[in-house]
């Protein structure tokens, strides 16, 4: 590829106990067509001998590396923040401890950043693979049900909308200028570390994804996110189940987002940020909706003729089915 990558890539490597897939995993890393300048492996109070095993393999691989380590855990998201804060590059490169990447990974992604200065965030399709690497027949965006329409979008620079709808980028797959690290952080502990890096740099930025696979992505029994195809019967039980706090969570997320996207000023596009403000207040409805079913009929409704279902809620029109139908 005839396109200069830029000066240096930083991998940020969160490790948790159990990680033992961990040496296929940075072997991986160490045999990209174009390897990375540094690692930086962010450990979760592990009590196993994960770190041990990635210094195995990390000191003799001739890539500068880094290893940090919690004594008390503070989860993905704040491990995740721990970790690219620590990085140096200009692009950051995210990797989970079971995955494992495909060859040109690094070089496919800079290429991209190298030809695109206005890209900010670069996220991509997977395998899905089995515990023993065995793929299982289907993609990520299979599994997240990831649409050609909402791809198209996002390729045309509407990823604002598209995402702000349904932020399906998945951080295994993302990398992104170390820039974006300035309005993005701190993370917010409501958000997940790799949606909230992801709409932050849709609203600041240009995002970008790319169909083809560049890692396998393992699922296995501490790991089963994606793991099928949803299916016909998968998707009732996800209208008929009991809401829990997930609509009040939609509503403190959003406001998270407009508070922070208001306070960048200039730096984002007043139509996003309307768009922001639209989203938590269909969420803030919903969170409101009473207990009793046909009490919630005519708000419920209300909202379905605006097209605000359409236009904010990760499911659309099955979002209505849900908030008509779901109990407490």
């Amino acid at each position: 590829m005839s396109d200069t990558p830029p000066a240096s890539v930083s991998v940020a490597l969160c490790t948790y106990n159990g990680g033992v897939f961990i040496e296929d995993q940075l072997r991986s890393i160490l045999d990209q067509t174009i390897r990375p300048d540094e690692i930086v492996v962010s450990d979760d109070g592990s009590t196993d001998d994960t770190v041990r095993r990635a210094e195995a393999v990390l000191a003799p691989g001739g890539i500068r590396y880094r290893v940090l380590r919690n004594p008390s855990a503070l989860g993905v998201s704040r491990n995740f923040e721990q970790a690219v804060l620590a990085t140096s590059g200009a692009i950051v490169v995210l990797c989970d401890q079971d995955d494992i990447w495909h060859p040109q990974r690094l070089e496919k992604a800079l290429h991209e950043f190298g030809s695109r200065p206005d890209l900010t965030l670069l996220f991509s399709n997977a395998r899905m693979v089995d515990a023993a690497g065995a793929p299982l027949g289907y993609s990520l965006f299979d599994a997240l049900e990831f649409s050609a329409a909402d791809r198209e979008a996002i390729r045309a620079g509407k990823s604002f909308p598209t995402l702000l709808r349904r932020n399906v980028a998945t951080g295994a797959t993302m990398a992104f200028r170390r820039s974006l690290l300035d309005v993005a952080t701190p993370f917010p502990v409501e958000w997940v570390h790799d949606e909230w890096l992801t709409i932050i740099a849709a609203a600041v930025g240009q995002v970008d994804q790319l169909d083809e696979p560049l890692i396998d992505y393992r699922q296995h029994g501490g790991n089963q996110i994606g793991a099928r195809e949803p299916s016909l019967t998968h998707k009732i039980s996800r209208v008929l189940e009991p809401r829990g706090d997930r609509n009040r969570n939609l509503a403190v997320r959003a406001g998270i987002l407009v508070d922070r996207l208001a306070s960048l000023g200039d730096a984002v596009k007043p139509a996003d940020l309307t768009a922001a403000r639209g989203k938590l207040r269909i969420e803030r409805m919903r969170a409101r909706l009473p207990a009793n079913r046909i009490a919630r009929v005519l708000p419920v409704l209300n909202e379905a003729r605006s097209g605000d279902y359409a236009r904010f809620t990760s499911q659309g029109n099955t979002e209505i089915l849900r908030d008509l139908f779901q109990p407490r």
